[in-house]
């Protein structure tokens, strides 16, 4: 009879730490989710300070290619170079990321078709 009562306070020795790891555990992945959150924080604050300041250095450098321009081509033949190059390099980059999300849109497709 000792070894069966031994044998019970094993199995609730071992539920009990079962429970303490458990909780651990949790307190665990709580507090590195937390973690995880606070610096996803702000790695957006910093994507988004390096976007603008990026933002303000391309503008810029369009300004600067007007000026540069401005003297062989006139102010407003200098704008419209710098403007039409913008718009064709925008128009161009549009066109692959469209062809880019089709071709993403297509392996959810039906392959029967």
């Amino acid at each position: 009879m000792q070894a069966g009562v031994s044998l019970t306070e094993d199995i609730l020795a071992l539920i009990e730490d079962g429970k303490t790891y458990l909780e651990a555990e949790k307190a665990f992945q709580k507090s590195r989710a937390g973690f995880v959150a606070n610096k996803g924080k702000h790695g957006i604050i910093r994507g988004l300070a390096a976007f603008g300041m990026i933002h303000l250095a391309l503008i810029g450098l369009v300004v600067g290619v007007v000026m540069a321009l401005s003297p062989l081509l006139t102010i407003w033949g200098a704008t419209a170079v710098v403007t039409g190059a913008l718009l064709l390099g925008g128009v161009i980059l549009a066109r692959s990321a469209i062809n880019q999300f089709r071709a993403a849109g297509k392996s959810f497709g039906d392959d029967e078709k």
